[in-house]
């Protein structure tokens, strides 16, 4: 029997919530742009920061219009949450059952959420995309593909009732934004200089200091997915941090071995890899898992990156799917084999092989369903609109020719 919402928020449970919220914002802004306009050249920098202004701007929107009530709303069949939450319709600041929060700060907390998932993306066209096309694309992106899995997974839908675990969006997150980045850059096609004209960050430095920003805020998304201030989140924390710093000595120590020279774009690009592998599963393991799948995430991810760009010749230009997309994946399937094992592990009710099972139904369904989605409002874009912009704006940069500005004045 379902116990009943309290009639009143618990103060402490909603201030860590409320902190949480403000550091999942934070990785968005200024975190993912700092880190993604490090990465690219001088003459785009801006254009990465306007993208992800703008797309935090229309997602935080479209998420108050529709997004959190085809996500969290009432609905019929497991597959959405319908519209009878649109504009926080009949909305008070009472908790939903089963929590601690007002339903508004819940509202705002998955809001977070629902603007770094599409901005992830960027990273996989950085450099080329048009810019009116991209917003058009997030914005269906996120009633279309996002809403729905997210739906699935937190909002009580099929694979809810399944038992699948994620604990703060490794399949609902870094899977369709990992996935949706690959799509994305196979249609969009390459940039002029790629793969033969490799050119570097334009500044590490950036790039540092926005995988710092990611890497405090991700306490608010790892540790407010607790949705209180109690031991689940305290765990949650230790093993985020755990993983991170796991994964960036290991990734550190694979560039050393392999060109004698660690680099700061590495070790910061581990260190986001181990991030992103712990978030399902921050909830399910104690840190001795933690320190496994930063391990891991690092070696995957690594070979992941290599592989994609050098093999396949992909141009997913800020290794948005290696990164985003293997390390969630992996960190989702890792969670039955982990969750036991060591000191604060709690452990899953369910045999190792059966909880696998519904980890991996859960990661092939998301990932076809993302890349589905994807490709199919990008074919009915380009009929209305150019997905990319021309080859002389994108020699000139998309700072100049989409938005006439310049970040650096000579």
């Amino acid at each position: 029997m379902a116990l009943s919402a309290p009639a009143f928020a618990d103060t402490g449970d909603t201030a860590w919530i409320l902190t949480s919220t403000a550091l999942v914002l934070f990785m968005t802004l200024p975190g993912l742009a700092l880190f993604y306009g490090g990465l690219v050249q001088a003459k785009n920098l801006l254009s990465i920061f306007m993208q992800c202004m703008a797309v935090a701007a229309l997602m935080s929107l479209l998420w108050l219009f529709f997004g959190y009530s085809v996500a969290f709303g009432p609905g019929e069949g497991g597959l959405i949450g319908g519209f009878a939450r649109s504009f926080a319709a009949g909305m008070t600041g009472a908790p939903l059952e089963g929590q601690t929060i007002p339903e508004p700060l819940f509202m705002m907390f998955q809001m977070t959420f629902a603007i770094i998932t599409p901005a992830l993306i960027i990273g996989a066209f950085a450099e080329r995309v048009n810019f009116g096309a991209m917003l058009i694309f997030c914005a269906l992106w996120l009633l279309l593909c996002y809403a729905p899995v997210v739906h699935w997974v937190w909002g009580g839908g099929w694979l809810a009732g399944m038992g699948v675990i994620d604990f703060a969006g490794g399949i609902v997150v870094h899977t369709t934004a990992g996935v949706s980045a690959l799509v994305f850059a196979v249609i969009l096609g390459r940039r002029a200089h790629f793969p033969n004209d490799m050119r570097p960050p334009h500044s590490p430095g950036f790039v540092m200091l926005g995988a710092a920003m990611l890497w405090v805020g991700w306490f608010g998304f790892n540790a407010g997915s607790a949705l209180g201030a109690n031991a689940d989140a305290a765990r949650a924390m230790l093993v985020t941090h755990t993983s991170a710093a796991t994964a960036s000595l290991v990734w550190m120590g694979i560039e050393w071995v392999s060109f004698r020279r660690p680099t700061l774009v590495g070790i910061a690009t581990g260190m986001v890899a181990g991030l992103a592998t712990i978030t399902p599963a921050a909830g399910s393991v104690g840190p001795i898992g933690a320190v496994i799948i930063g391990a891991a995430s690092a070696m995957v991810c690594y070979y992941a990156v290599v592989h994609i760009r050098q093999k396949l010749k992909i141009d997913d230009s800020l290794d948005v799917f290696a990164v985003h997309g293997v390390g969630g994946m992996l960190g989702s399937l890792l969670i039955p084999f982990l969750a036991g094992l060591g000191p604060l592990a709690p452990g899953i009710g369910k045999p190792i092989l059966a909880q696998f099972g519904v980890q991996l139904l859960a990661v092939g369904v998301v990932a076809v369903f993302s890349a589905v989605v994807t490709a199919g409002l990008l074919y009915a874009i380009r009929t209305m609109i150019p997905l990319r912009v021309s080859r002389e704006d994108e020699d000139a940069g998309l700072d100049s020719a989409s938005h006439g500005e310049s970040a650096y004045h000579q």
